[in-house]
């Protein structure tokens, strides 16, 4: 009787545990970086290089590279649990908490957004943000697909201080 309540245990836990791989996690095909398609030169970093990055990861500002997703995402679960819409004001990022609260400035053209993030990624080696594509528009990226942004929080979630 034990050993199989133990065996229930093992399988209920291996089952919770699938449920927390992202969404948007690549397959890792070597050290920290992931190829997404077979004749592609995109380096995709594994998501595993973000996780328990601490408070020195999440600074009030930040530049870099910022790009866009959309419709192959449109309508499925992002890593906050909400359901990615592209024409919503939210992004997806690597280490600030989910729900905060960011203005991304196009530092290219000097328009500006305010987002949520609600997910992870980008996974792309040298991008800090993935727009949704309303927001993507809004800052003038849709039809470049990238621009140089600085990123500046506006509000923090409630639980992550």
């Amino acid at each position: 009787m034990k050993n199989n309540i133990l065996k229930l245990a093992v399988f209920l836990g291996f089952i919770g545990l699938a449920g927390c791989v992202p969404i948007r996690q690549a397959v890792p095909s070597g050290r920290g970086i992931v190829e997404s398609r077979p004749n592609s030169n995109v380096q995709y970093e594994s998501p595993d290089d973000f996780k328990n990055l601490g408070p020195d990861a999440w600074k009030n500002e930040m530049e870099g590279i910022g790009s866009w997703y959309g419709s192959d995402f449109d309508g499925k679960l992002t890593s906050s649990g909400e359901i990615y819409d592209m024409y919503a004001f939210t992004a997806a990022h690597k280490t600030l908490p989910l729900g905060t609260v960011v203005t991304v400035n196009n530092l290219d053209n000097g328009k500006s957004v305010q987002v949520k993030i609600n997910d992870r990624g980008p996974y792309v080696t040298g991008r800090i943000i993935d727009l949704s594509k309303a927001a993507a528009e809004a800052v003038g990226i849709s039809t470049t697909g990238t621009a140089h942004v600085r990123l500046e929080i506006v509000q923090w979630p409630q639980n992550s201080k």
